[in-house]
């Protein structure tokens, strides 16, 4: 071969590396949002899907994306229907060839579990369902303590506070459906172990706009705690029930209680009987993942002040962000498989103290088991009532109220 050929073959090599390599580095991460925008409890959907959009926005903006690679967000309204569900995370996989994917409530992450474990793409549901993490789990991440959480610390929390004689008699108010039910047997089954008497579970179904029925039963069975597991319209509803009836238990809710509608229609109705867990950090904690929620709502100016649902979306995203470096970091490139790979090595990786530390394992895609009630305002605030705490493991400490 002749040298002046094989110079020619060398440059012809470097550019087609070239030419390939370019495309490649440049190419964008994708992530799939299978989101509830227009049905029921949209509220929430709109907001996760803007908290998760705008930090995205912000690492692709200010941090350069990452590792040079922007984030791109394909959000899909799936209108709280299981089946729109399913149909986006499977558009993501054929289509969009997505390299991670949000998926929205408990039943619409359950009914895309199996498919979304046929293509191995990870998610991360928005509910925090603990049926979704019933084995296999492969593939399927929460970001936070599962609703097994806010069953033993509202229910720890109960214990701390009555002061009746004998055993605090709590009744379970939920929606008909797998988010509803999700409280109902790991109360059952903590509220045996703790002496607490669970007197009545009333259900019903989302689109109901009177609980007078459902509350008269509990007032008859006696519930001095209504633990409800619903969306903030309904709890709205459920209030004016209880003062339709002059009931008047405490009423503590999981973290899914609030939305900025809540407040708008809330007033003079809160009347300092709702409190809920939650494991998110609030302003008066003025951690540093507080601090960066608070820039990035000022930048692009979505919300004016906190809000849970965009909480947890700016949470959702940071962990995606996360598992991506790690996936570079570790295995050299950023596809569902690496992803998938890095998540599992997620050991208290921290995020600010926006939200607890988060550790996934192959066996265990729970992220935490840390939590803390607080007290919900009419003007949209929060006020800790305890300590953040590990039910059956920590102490519960009660904080004075403000």
């Amino acid at each position: 071969m002749t040298r002046g050929l094989k110079v020619l073959i060398s440059a012809v090599s470097v550019i087609a590396v070239f030419c390939f390599a370019v495309p490649a580095s440049a190419e964008n991460i994708k992530v799939g949002a299978a989101m509830n925008l227009t049905g029921p409890a949209s509220t929430w959907g709109q907001y996760h899907a803007k908290g998760q959009q705008d930090y995205f926005k912000y690492v692709n903006e200010v941090k350069g994306g990452v590792k040079g690679r922007k984030i791109e967000m394909i959000t899909v309204d799936t209108a709280y229907k299981s089946p729109e569900a399913v149909a986006a995370v499977r558009k993501f996989a054929m289509q969009d060839k997505v390299d991670m994917i949000a998926t929205w409530s408990a039943g619409e992450g359950m009914q895309a579990k199996p498919l979304l474990q046929q293509f191995k793409i990870p998610a991360i549901n928005y509910s925090t369902a603990w049926e979704i993490l019933q084995p296999p789990v492969d593939y399927m991440y929460l970001p936070f303590g599962n609703y097994k959480l806010d069953c033993q610390a509202v229910l720890e929390y109960i214990l701390a506070v009555h002061k009746g004689p004998g055993a605090p008699k709590v009744g379970l108010l939920t929606y008909n459906n797998p988010y509803g039910r999700s409280i109902h047997e790991p109360s059952k089954e903590y509220a045996k172990k703790r002496n607490i008497k669970i007197v009545s579970i009333e259900e019903f179904p989302a689109q109901t706009v009177d609980l007078t029925t459902e509350l008269l039963r509990l007032r008859q069975k006696g519930a001095e705690y209504v633990f409800v597991q619903m969306l903030p319209a309904a709890i709205i509803s459920t209030l004016k029930s209880a003062d339709r009836i002059g009931y008047n238990p405490q009423f503590i809710g999981t973290w899914t209680s609030t939305d900025p509608d809540f407040f708008k229609n809330g007033k003079g109705l809160l009347k300092n009987r709702v409190k809920m867990q939650f494991c998110g950090a609030l302003p008066t904690d003025n951690t540093p993942g507080v601090k960066l929620m608070e820039q990035i709502w000022k930048r692009y100016k979505t919300v004016d002040s906190f809000d849970t649902a965009y909480w947890e979306g700016i949470v959702v995203g940071m962990i995606m962000e996360r598992a991506f470096i790690r996936a570079q970091e570790k295995f050299g490139s950023v596809t569902p498989q690496n992803i998938n790979k890095a998540m599992e090595t997620f050991k208290n990786e921290a995020f600010g103290g926006l939200v607890p530390n988060v550790t996934y394992t192959k066996t265990d895609h729970g992220a935490s088991f840390t939590g803390r009630i607080v007290q919900i305002h009419e003007n949209g605030t929060f006020t800790p009532l305890t300590n953040f705490f590990t039910p059956g493991k920590d102490k519960i400490t009660l904080l004075k109220a403000k």
